[in-house]
């Protein structure tokens, strides 16, 4: 399974879950919040390490900014992040 396809797996279960909810959005608070993030996806069979994110979050990047040519004056501006963690988050608090 894709980290694209485990995220999707989470959000769905973020939707059904309340308390997954919560514990993953008080994360944010923890030294280490991509491993608490990760590690509480894990406890809820979905398993994430925090290397397979960071990488997911870099390559989504970099195929998003070949895309755009390389960002030159003619491409639209590249107003996206490469950290899948903070985005997840940013999604959770929207909903």
């Amino acid at each position: 399974m894709s980290t694209e396809e485990k995220l999707e797996a989470l959000r769905r279960a973020v939707y059904q879950d309340n308390i997954l909810r919560e514990r993953l959005l008080a994360t944010e608070s923890e030294q280490d919040a991509l491993h608490a993030f990760c590690r509480i996806a894990t406890e809820y069979g979905i398993p994430l390490t925090a290397m397979e994110m960071i990488t997911s979050g870099e390559e989504a990047y970099a195929a998003m900014k070949r895309s755009t040519n390389g960002g030159g004056e003619n491409s639209p501006l590249l107003a996206w992040e490469d950290d899948v963690y903070e985005m997840f988050i940013a999604d959770l608090k929207r909903s």
